[in-house]
């Protein structure tokens, strides 16, 4: 299976590591070669995700040339890194990193599972097939919070399978979570962590909505929200650590802004592939499609930011996922699960390809380099 890493068309915007820059450097692609457009009016992603039209200002800001993109990317794997050449980090910065969860169907069945299960996967095939006789319904054509959707919930209620999963996935509230904080995601290229207590885990291929701090989406990218299965399915209360740990979030390989040709009915019909690629010869081809989702992107986003809730700095948004492993890895019944130095690769024609190997997160470069640390480079620069 072949990838497109970079899109062949459109306005993109991302953050590389270059040499003789202690701080990231914003960047665009024009024709195959990488711009380097970090400026005073805009030295950061987040300043120009609020600008009133940012795909304009990068389709014309003034920039330097760093070199051939296909060089920059095949230099941005951490296991061949070069300091020598550019490398691509996660598109963002300052953003806060949040998420939504069970906004797919399959996703929403497969988080009933882990509750029930209580994060043992030996569990999980005889329950997938309890739940879904139970259920006895399409949830997929469900309206979450619908006079509809409540029958259900009354029904399910009284069958004596109704879920905290199933609350958010068809009830009026969407669940919304923090995946890390500002600084804190991860690249094309870079290593991804899994918490060393894991033992059944997995990806999640997601779109990233790229939202100005009032509430304006004004691109998209790729995700993958790294995830624990057994963490969280012994507790929900355990969300922070089943999502939030050293390297756990990847973003990229870039923006892709909104324009006459991207937009977010681009977003709304893009259908995401997925390859888990092991060492051992495994190999775990996955999709989701945007089209399955039960709340749109409009509504989690409103969900997210508001009156209810500010943030000054704009956030991204992690839209959720379709795909839920259950092909065998180890043998009949084991389930899918993680190996050190797996690479997942996520990939959808209008945003190119983000590619990332599995390693823990005690392994993983420590985060090191936050909101302070940048500050205080551009500061030095004079570019605040």
């Amino acid at each position: 299976m072949s990838y497109t890493i970079i899109p062949e068309k459109g306005v993109l915007l991302g953050r590389a590591k270059l040499p003789g820059y202690d701080y990231p450097r914003v960047i665009t692609v024009r024709e195959g070669q990488v711009f380097d457009i970090t400026s005073k009016a805009a030295p950061t992603v987040r300043d120009i995700a609020e600008l009133e039209d940012p795909a304009s200002y990068v389709a014309q800001a003034e920039g330097v040339k760093i070199g051939n993109i296909d060089a920059i990317v095949a230099n941005s794997w951490t296991a061949k890194s070069d300091a020598a050449t550019p490398s691509l980090l996660s598109p963002i910065d300052l953003q806060a990193v949040k998420a939504s969860g069970v906004t797919f169907v399959a996703s929403l069945l497969e988080r009933v599972i882990e509750e029930q299960a209580k994060g043992d996967k030996a569990k999980a095939d005889s329950l997938r097939s309890d739940v879904l006789n139970l259920i006895g319904a399409d949830l997929s054509q469900i309206v979450p919070g619908s006079p509809a959707a409540m029958k259900v919930k009354e029904a399910l209620i009284a069958r004596g399978v109704w879920s905290q999963y199933l609350e958010v996935g068809i009830g009026p509230d969407a669940e919304i979570f923090t995946k890390g904080q500002p600084m804190s995601t991860v690249g094309y290229g870079s290593d991804v962590g899994l918490h060393p207590v894991s033992s059944w885990n997995n990806p999640e291929p997601e779109i990233v909505l790229v939202v100005s701090s009032a509430g304006k989406i004004i691109g998209a990218t790729l995700g993958n929200d790294v995830n624990l299965r057994d963490v969280e399915g012994r507790s929900a209360l355990l969300l922070g650590k089943a999502k939030d740990n050293n390297a756990s979030g990847s973003v990229g390989p870039f923006i892709r802004l909104f324009d006459g040709d991207f937009t977010i009915d681009t977003v709304k019909n893009a259908e995401l592939s997925m390859r888990v690629e092991g060492t051992d010869g495994f190999i775990l081809d996955g999709a989701s499609n945007m089209a399955k989702i039960s709340r749109t992107p409009e509504s989690l986003v409103e969900a997210t930011i508001g009156r209810h809730h500010q943030y000054p700095d704009g956030l991204v948004l992690y839209l959720g996922t379709m795909f839920a492993p259950v092909k065998d890895r180890d043998g009949p019944g084991k389930g899918f699960t993680h190996k050190m130095d797996d690479v997942v690769s996520i990939s959808t024609p209008t945003l190119g390809t983000l590619s990332n190997r599995v390693r823990l997160s005690t392994e993983c470069a420590a985060w090191t380099y936050g909101a302070s640390h940048l500050l205080r480079d551009l500061a030095k620069a004079d570019l605040l």
